[in-house]
């Protein structure tokens, strides 16, 4: 593989990244992993 080749993929699977990234942000997963941690760290405690 030539180096334009090498390049275009690398651009595509960045631009593919962000726009799962986006899409994750606005379908509010980070709250719900937030949630899930905090539930598992006070199991491990045991206050949950």
């Amino acid at each position: 593989m030539n180096k334009a080749v090498k390049n275009g993929i690398a651009s595509c699977i960045l631009a593919l990244s962000v726009i799962f990234i986006i899409v994750g942000v606005v379908g509010e997963e980070p709250v719900e992993v937030m949630q899930k941690a905090v539930r598992i760290c006070l199991e491990c405690i045991g206050i949950g």
